[in-house]
């Protein structure tokens, strides 16, 4: 009897700690639910709250004549451009030019020694005195038949022979003067007084610079599209800023098979001597005039791995609302991205500070400053 009362107690102990437990339970779980929920509606009521409007710089589409451009590079060349060598061997024996100073063709730069054929060339003089002397006896004879007609023809004979002889030392004397070959500009002297040189011997390097090419190459897909005399401008990195202008003096025939490239070659004035042989040179080739060309400004363009977009500004219920819309790009030049699809003349788009922007939000137009594209609008 002792036994069973004990054993009710137990049991009703157990119930009221298990009651105690889920009642405590209950509670710190809804007081965590009761806090969540609260949160929430709290939340949702920020949400719920119209967003200010945002601050944003406004373009409109443009309209604009656009004269489209064939990039290239290439190199400049001289129109002439050589190695000023010898023909004939000789000890140097007097150098006449400065390094980097300005010639003229047929303008005697360097002196080869010649007293051993100046020497040589008097001997020959005489021998040739005397061949005409024997000449001109064996022909009075002729006529009286003293001599023999063989005789006369080997008289004769010799005076050729002799008078080719001079002809060819004195060629060999004119070879000592060494000249320049055109009009241009000496480079660095490559040789010194007193040193003997071989035939073929560099001396001093001449450009001709009152005019250049530029050769460079573009895609064969462009064959079609170049012609000879077709405008070019050049720009090199000696000169930042600064625009030269020619037109293709020539076009090869055929299509490099290794690259599939054109090569071309384009001539440029050159008066004060700018451009120099050696440079690399960006080309642009020009091409027919395009009008009627849609642009933008670069920052009104939003660039996505999926496309490019602009936000459209459009006026609803006396705001002003903007709209995410996709559009085509095409070449851009000086800041300006051409619109191939998706706007019209005249549509206005967000210039600066659609970073934070979504469909549908209303947007304030400031365009008194230049506004940030990357800070404006959060």
């Amino acid at each position: 009897m002792w036994r069973t009362r004990f054993r009710n107690r137990d049991s009703i102990h157990v119930i009221k700690r298990f009651l105690l437990a889920a009642l405590l339970l209950t509670v710190m779980f809804g007081a965590i639910f009761g806090w969540k929920f609260y949160s929430g509606q709290k939340m949702a009521a920020m949400l719920s709250q119209p967003q200010p409007p945002a601050t944003v710089a406004s373009t409109q589409v443009k309209v604009q004549s656009w004269q489209p451009y064939l990039r290239a590079v290439g190199s400049v060349e001289a129109i002439r451009g050589v190695f000023v060598t010898t023909e004939v061997p000789g000890q140097v024996s007097k150098i006449l030019f400065e390094s980097g100073r300005e010639v003229q063709a047929g303008e005697v730069i360097l002196q080869l020694d010649d007293s051993v054929d100046q020497a040589d060339l008097d001997g020959l003089i005489a021998q040739q005195k005397l061949a005409q002397l024997q000449f001109e006896r064996n022909k009075k004879l002729l006529k009286d038949r003293s001599v023999s007609r063989s005789d006369y023809d080997t008289s004769r004979a010799q005076l050729d022979s002799a008078r080719a002889t001079v002809a060819a030392k004195r060629a060999t004397i004119r070879k000592k003067k060494i000249r320049a070959p055109f009009s241009g500009q000496l480079g660095i002297v490559q040789v010194n007084p007193g040193e003997y040189l071989s035939p073929g011997a560099r001396i001093v390097p001449l450009q001709a610079l009152d005019a250049v090419y530029v050769d460079y190459a573009l895609p064969e897909r462009h064959f079609s599209e170049v012609h000879v005399g077709q405008p070019v401008q050049v720009e090199v990195q000696a000169w930042p800023g600064q625009v030269f202008v020619g037109a293709i003096a020539a076009i090869n025939p055929g299509i490099d098979p290794g690259t599939r490239s054109v090569r071309l070659r384009a001539k440029l004035d050159n008066p004060e001597h700018r451009l120099r042989p050696g440079m690399f040179a960006e080309v642009r080739t020009g091409l027919p005039k395009r009008d009627g060309v849609l642009t933008l400004p670069r920052t009104a363009i939003t660039y996505n791995p999926y496309g490019e977009s602009v936000f459209i500004i459009r006026e609803q219920d006396g705001a002003q609302v903007v709209q995410r819309r996709r559009v085509k790009t095409g070449a851009v030049r000086s800041g300006r991205v051409e619109i191939v699809e998706g706007l019209q003349a005249g549509d206005t788009v967000v210039a600066a500070g659609q970073v934070k922007l979504r469909n549908g939000q209303k947007v304030v137009i400031d365009n008194r400053v230049q506004l940030d594209a990357g800070t404006i609008g959060k």
